[in-house]
């Protein structure tokens, strides 16, 4: 009996270790364009560029079986991921960009082995990729750069941040910076 009770607990230690090793694969990406016809809009549409990048990432993604989907609460940022929720079948789940650091928190404590992707902004992705422990592969984002498209793939403490571009071209130019040797 006393050997049976130890192997329960061996392969139940087991079970939970390889549990807290699994990766987290998230895609962040910069809502698609919108429109600027109206300058007094906080909260715009896509414009008809934007509409093409939306269709664009979701066939960038075509064969990755997501598990959420978050936007910020502005009509660009859902609109980017609303073909992605339909095609998945489910919700957009919102998040407040004011509160990167607690995402990143939340989803490392809850998605062990989960595809995520991320739609925020240009001014918070790369915040936001720090927040899950990765290092900036950019300087920066601009207002220009919609096409950029980020992966970072989490496991345990260590964030592999890999960068890509989809749909037609729309960024600064700037090299992309090398990853530090681990």
């Amino acid at each position: 009996m006393r050997t049976f009770v130890l192997i329960f607990l061996a392969v139940l230690l087991g079970q939970q270790n390889l549990s807290a090793q699994k990766t987290v694969k998230i895609w962040i990406v910069r809502h698609a364009e919108k429109q600027t016809d109206n300058p007094k809009d906080n909260d715009p549409d896509l414009s008809p560029e934007g509409k093409v990048r939306a269709s664009d990432l979701f066939k960038y993604l075509k064969g990755q079986k997501l598990d959420s989907i978050f936007t910020t609460a502005y009509k660009r940022s859902k609109l980017t991921a609303f073909q992605l929720a339909d095609r998945e079948g489910i919700s957009l789940k919102t998040y407040n960009p004011n509160y990167q650091k607690e995402l990143a928190k939340q989803l490392m404590a809850n998605a062990k082995g989960k595809k995520i992707l991320i739609v925020g902004h240009s001014n918070t992705l790369l915040e936001l990729i720090e927040a899950f422990g990765g290092t900036r592969p950019i300087k920066e984002l601009t207002d220009d750069d919609y096409d950029y498209i980020f992966t970072l793939t989490v496991k345990g403490d260590k964030a592999d941040v890999s960068v890509d571009h989809y749909g037609a071209e729309h960024h600064t130019k700037q090299e992309v910076a090398a990853k530090p040797k681990s």
